[in-house]
C-alpha cells in the first residue's frame, strides 16, 4: 500500500496510518485569542447550546476571531449602557464625594443591569 495518496476529485491528500488512510488536514492560522469575560461566556454558550455553530467556527478556524469580536462588542455596549444609565439616574462625582457607599451601590446595580442586557443582546443571541 502506498504511504501517501491524492484524491483527484477533491484534491485532498491522504496518509496511511495503520490500516486507514487519514486526510492531511491543517487548521489555518488563527487570530490571537485576546478575548475576556464576554468571549469566554460566548464560547461556553456556543459549546452547550449551539454545538453545531461552535463546531463550524472551530473547524473553519474562525472561533477565535468570533470570540474576539463578540468580546469587543460586549465591552463597548457595556460602556455605553453604564454611561447612559448613570446619566439617567444622576449618579455623579458629587454623590461619590458625599456618600461613597450609596455611589458604589448605585454603580454596582447599574453594571449588573447593563451586563444582563448585554448578555441577552449579544452573548446569548
Amino acid at each position: 500500500m502506498k504511504k501517501h495518496i491524492m484524491d483527484e476529485k477533491t484534491g485532498i491528500s491522504y496518509t496511511l496510518y495503520g490500516d486507514y488512510y487519514l486526510p492531511d488536514l491543517e487548521l489555518k492560522e488563527q487570530e490571537e485569542a485576546n478575548y475576556g469575560k464576554y468571549g469566554i461566556l460566548r464560547k461556553n454558550f456556543l459549546k452547550e447550546h449551539r454545538s453545531g455553530l461552535y463546531s463550524s467556527y472551530l473547524l473553519t478556524g474562525k472561533l477565535t476571531e468570533h470570540l474576539n469580536e463578540v468580546d469587543q462588542q460586549a465591552r463597548k455596549r457595556m460602556e455605553v449602557l453604564v454611561r447612559q444609565m448613570m446619566e439617567k439616574q444622576e449618579i455623579t462625582e458629587e454623590l461619590k464625594a458625599q456618600d461613597q457607599m450609596a455611589w458604589v451601590g448605585a454603580v454596582n446595580n447599574i453594571r449588573n443591569a447593563a451586563e444582563e442586557i448585554v448578555c441577552n443582546e449579544i452573548i446569548f443571541a
